[in-house]
């Protein structure tokens, strides 16, 4: 009976953790940006999400953040990444921009003004930089990013990698119902 349910486990692990990988490379559904917090403050960290695009990374832009912010697949069915809010940028509303298989997804961020310390605290976030820091590669890293490289496991191999985890757990079942006949035959 514990090999039933280790074959049993393993097969819903394997479609808890493939599953949405091969539901969002079929995705299609118009979606949009959003950013969390949806209301940062000057030099404050953002979490940003994209619907509805197919493609296995994307770049979201928008001028209050402090460099491009890669996105790549996230846990559901679109693109998540992190930025940085500028700390020189203004309050106001700004628009986020991600360019996705030919198709623009638009949202938007208002970023806040800071409030003032009580006297005495310390400011609880570093500045930031204002723009993106040439590391490596004598400033290379402006290239390589623009290219178009793919990383992780496309649609055909998430197929054979859910093919290959049920027959692993068919394999697993049937070795346990063997066992599980001879141990009922010399009794």
């Amino acid at each position: 009976m514990g090999k039933r349910r280790l074959a049993l486990c393993a097969g819903v692990l394997t479609v808890t953790a493939f599953g949405p990988a091969a539901c969002a490379a079929y995705a299609a559904d118009g979606g949009d940006v959003s950013v969390v917090p949806a209301a940062p403050v000057p030099g404050a960290d953002i979490a940003l999400r994209v619907t509805g695009c197919d493609a296995r990374e994307a770049v979201a832009q928008s001028p209050a953040l402090v460099s491009d912010a890669r996105l790549t697949p996230d846990d559901g069915d679109g693109l998540a990444g992190d930025g940085r809010v500028r700390s020189t940028v203004t309050a106001g509303t700004y628009t986020v921009t991600v360019a996705c298989d030919g198709t623009e997804h638009k949202g938007t961020v208002e970023v806040v003004r800071k409030q003032a310390p009580a006297a005495g605290a310390e400011p609880s976030a570093h500045p930031s930089p204002v723009a993106p820091v040439n590391a490596g590669g004598g400033g290379a890293a402006r290239v390589f990013a623009d290219g178009r490289e793919r990383h992780g496991p496309g649609a055909a191999q998430t197929v054979v990698a859910l093919a290959l985890a049920g027959t692993a757990a068919l394999t697993v079942h049937r070795a346990a119902r063997r066992q599980a006949r001879r141990g009922r035959g010399t009794g």
